[in-house]
């Protein structure tokens, strides 16, 4: 018969030895060292690479006998990955002691390869300037919502409204990456979604200032998660259309021939024709090898046979920073496109509504003609595409300098 296992009882009553220390086995290579102080500690002797070797797993009562047992499982799983669990607690250790500078600095090396130079002068100088004086020496899990709101209120205070807002998304972009990277379990500045001040003379949840736009391209072309998500985020940038209908976009929908998409349009019940951009086409060919031989343009990579879920877009812009009931949603791109459309690009409301699948009557009482300026809206279409380029490029878009349609 095996050694019998410790029991709580035993541990709690095993008297220190005045002249050294001793230890009282549980199995499994667990045991417990009382020591003349009177402390007892927690150690696993185990065996990596043929060397043997000792984790110190923590003080009794602290840890108690169901928790080391438990540690012990943990500790075994680590081992039978090829993991060592004392240096695997050594870096934990050092994880959880990263500085938010720390972390900041490995966000923007991960994120700014595909940013135009601008945007990193923009997102280096508001954390040079703001927020790493403050917070970047803090351990990542010690930031609160309270030391946030202290930068945020030093730019308020400076008269910087638009600024305080930014500090509290980029700190939040930050934060996120943090969790998603396991250092932290929750980004504190979600707790501040209404604390600053709205914004004046903007207009939420859909921007159309071209310079805030352009920083929502540049997050949505450097979205780091589902490919099949980025891509419907680019799809509704560059077509406008209705998140579902995108969502629900299918192969046999694609006339890559024409450059078309066609389908029914859920409010009207008509067939819709929306011409695809160069641009757009280059995300169908992108994401052929991966949903090409399903029903779905955009299927779920989890969920096969299944376009991603009606939460999935919204979700991926709060985790690019995006606050979804004030700044962006999945359904913005159509204000965003209808305002710039006219205002930048000087197209007509008529072709922009005829786009959009909205019912615009004419002289005779016709409420929707799927081909009707068929050719200026694909001419427009492109030019959309060449001038979402430009601006997440930083470039000056030239109207006229248009490359030629496929």
């Amino acid at each position: 018969m095996g050694r019998p296992r410790l029991t709580d009882i035993q541990i709690r009553n095993a008297k220190p030895n005045p002249h050294k220390m001793y230890k009282l086995f549980d199995g499994d290579g667990l045991y417990i060292v009382v020591y003349p102080t009177s402390k007892k500690v927690w150690r696993f002797d185990y065996a990596v690479g043929g060397k043997r070797k000792t984790l110190t797993i923590g003080s009794y009562p602290e840890v108690g006998l169901s928790d080391a047992r438990q540690k012990v499982l943990e500790a075994k799983k680590l081992l039978s990955m090829g993991k060592d669990p004392s240096l695997e607690k050594k870096l934990e250790r050092q994880r959880q002691r990263q500085t938010l500078g720390e972390i900041a600095k490995e966000w923007l090396e991960k994120m700014s390869s595909g940013w135009a130079p601008n945007h990193v002068d923009k997102v280096q100088s508001r954390l040079k300037n703001w927020i790493l004086p403050e917070l970047g020496s803090y351990p990542v899990r010690e930031i609160t919502p309270p030391m946030i709101l202290q930068v945020a209120e030093k730019a308020l205070k400076a008269g910087k409204e638009e600024t305080a807002h930014r500090l509290v998304q980029l700190t939040g972009q930050i934060l996120r990456y943090a969790a998603l990277t396991g250092r932290i379990n929750h980004d504190p500045s979600q707790a501040l979604r209404r604390a600053l001040p709205s914004r004046r003379h903007e207009h939420f949840p859909a921007p159309t200032e071209p310079q805030r736009v352009a920083e929502i391209l540049r997050s949505i072309w450097g979205y780091g998660g589902s490919p099949v998500v980025r891509g419907c985020l680019q799809m509704l940038a560059l077509t406008f259309q209705r998140p579902g209908e995108v969502r629900h976009m299918r192969w046999d929908q694609i006339d890559s021939e024409k450059a078309e998409w066609r389908f029914t349009l859920s409010k009207v019940g008509k067939e819709h024709i929306v011409p695809l951009s160069r641009q757009a086409m280059e995300i169908l060919d992108g994401l052929k090898p991966l949903t090409g031989k399903g029903e779905f343009v955009f299927e779920s990579l989890t969920r096969r046979g299944r376009p991603i879920s009606p939460e999935a877009l919204n979700r991926a812009l709060q985790t690019l920073g995006y606050d979804t009931r004030r700044e962006i949603t999945a359904h913005g791109f159509r204000a965003i496109a209808r305002t710039l459309l006219h205002e930048e690009l000087g197209y007509p409301p008529e072709i922009i509504e005829h786009q959009l699948g909205h019912r615009v009557p004419d002289l005779l009482g016709e409420a929707y003609n799927r081909t009707k300026f068929l050719a200026k809206r694909k001419e427009m279409l492109q030019r959309w595409g060449d001038y979402i380029d430009s601006l997440r490029d930083g470039r000056q878009f030239q109207i006229d300098n248009v490359i030629p349609l496929r």
